[in-house]
């Protein structure tokens, strides 16, 4: 799933997180993040209350993992993703509004889920990957994921 923001503050990184439990047809059992204020409070904010993000995962039993700091290469598949994205997109294209944007995005990701063969997947597609996953553990979703998959990147 993805979404397209102008800015990313913690209460749009709560409500992904909302919106990402919402479609995916499995249960999420932890949540890695970096350190980003998006989902952590800061040392300086230790006096604050409990973190949006952090509550979020807590009311959906969810574990929520910090990377440690000065260590990027945790978050490694994340930032290779998002590397993947926008040399797909906002590198190769001109878009003249976010709407044109977030269209190309959309049908990239759904290119990317539905017909994208990884090495990694032992060449499945992601989509393809969940429904073994399914028909081999079918008690880690919520949902059928052959029936409710497609549209994803809302």
């Amino acid at each position: 799933m993805t979404e397209l923001h102008a800015k990313a503050g913690k209460m749009i990184a709560a409500q992904f997180l909302r919106n990402l439990i919402k479609v995916v047809p499995y249960a999420l059992h932890t949540v890695l993040t970096d350190n980003g204020i998006q989902f952590a409070n800061r040392a300086c904010d230790r006096y604050a209350g409990d973190h949006i993000f952090g509550r979020v995962c807590t009311e959906h039993g969810i574990g929520h993992r910090l990377t440690k700091i000065k260590h990027p290469w945790t978050n490694g598949q994340v930032e290779r993703m998002n590397r993947t994205i926008k040399e797909a997109t906002v590198k190769r294209f001109h878009y003249d509004d976010h709407e044109q944007l977030r269209q190309h995005l959309a049908d990239f990701i759904d290119a990317y889920n539905f017909g994208r063969r990884l090495k990694t997947l032992k060449g499945l597609t992601p989509y393809e990957f969940i429904c073994k996953q399914w028909t081999s553990e079918p008690k880690r979703f919520r949902i059928d994921p052959i029936h409710q998959m497609p549209g994803l990147n809302n």
